[in-house]
């Protein structure tokens, strides 16, 4: 029977000494590096190819039209600058930006009123709200093309259920033509499409911005005496900031560049009063086959988005 032999006592041996890196490893770790950011360049070039090809390439050739006469059909030829002295020239773009401002500072103003006013309403956690937050968000479903030609069949006074309804009910009386008969009339329908639009969608964002806020804040307001305006005032507005500044820019460049509501409810009528800047870009286009004109425009109009972006940008960075 064989016995175990105790191990050998004495000395433990010292541990080797770890080694300096050398110029091997730090090879390797660079290698390691350039690696991992050739595979993020890898991983990002799909969207690099379509910004590419589908904003930068578009945006060098509307400005590079917009030095030349272009026909629609025919051979370009260089004419630079009239296309953009003319545009002052054009009565048709003078009455479309002053109505184009008009709407979008009504448009703003409105639809802001009403999406702050839903955000503020469905806010607190209690037995219903999840459904009227759906009801909401839910018109975003439909196309905003869709929406107008829904709209269209609801205000029309042949099939449309809107005006034998209001005449009912004794609001109106006698034939309306809501997006037709005046520039009133046919204001008040596109106003109406957009806030039934677009309401649910800027009520999503800004109830995102008021949820961020901690309920710690409302709390030492309320402790300190603070009353519900005050507290709104002095606390909600302020940490709202950049939120109602995102959704201000988004709403303010939607009416800039209005086209769908106008195109398929009024068609720019009557009498080009609800004829909006970007309609006129398609005109210029599509109708007068001038696509010279019609880049000479949309770069102008670039332009204008561009500065009022970069300063809202400042004055939100500047009050931050």
């Amino acid at each position: 029977m064989s016995t175990l032999t105790p191990p050998r006592s004495g000395p433990a041996r010292p541990l080797p000494a770890p080694r300096d890196a050398g110029p091997a490893p730090r090879r390797i770790q660079r290698s390691a590096a350039r690696g991992r950011a050739l595979l993020g360049a890898l991983y990002a070039l799909p969207t690099a190819v379509m910004v590419g090809l589908f904003f930068l390439v578009p945006l060098v050739l509307v400005g590079w039209m917009s030095l030349h006469r272009w026909p629609l059909l025919g051979a370009p030829t260089m004419n630079a600058p009239a296309n953009y002295t003319r545009i002052g020239d054009n009565e048709l773009v003078s009455s479309a930006v002053w109505f184009t401002v008009k709407y979008t500072v009504l448009m703003t103003v409105l639809l802001f009123a009403v999406a702050f006013g839903l955000a503020l309403l469905v806010q607190q956690r209690r037995r219903g709200v999840g459904f009227f937050r759906t009801a909401f968000l839910l018109p975003m479903a439909v196309g905003f093309a869709s929406a107008s030609l829904l709209f269209l069949g609801l205000l029309s006074d042949e099939i449309g259920p809107v005006s034998d309804l209001l005449r009912a009910l004794g609001v109106i009386d006698g034939y309306v033509s809501w997006t037709s008969g005046s520039s009133g009339t046919a204001l008040a329908s596109a106003i109406v499409l957009v806030l039934w639009r677009f309401a649910g969608f800027n009520m999503l964002i800004l109830l995102t911005g008021l949820q961020a806020i901690p309920l710690e804040v409302y709390e030492a307001a309320r402790i300190d005496g603070a009353s519900r305006w005050q507290t709104f005032r002095r606390v909600t507005l302020p940490l709202m900031r950049p939120t109602i500044a995102l959704v201000l820019t988004m709403m303010i460049t939607g009416s800039l560049l209005a086209f769908d509501q106008f195109w398929i409810l009024t068609r720019g009528g009557p009498d080009n009063s609800t004829t909006s800047l970007v309609m006129v870009i398609y005109r210029e286009a599509f109708i007068r086959l001038d696509l010279g004109s019609a880049a000479a425009i949309s770069v102008a109009l670039l332009a204008v988005l561009v500065v009022f972006n970069v300063i809202q940008l400042g004055v939100l960075r500047r009050r931050s």
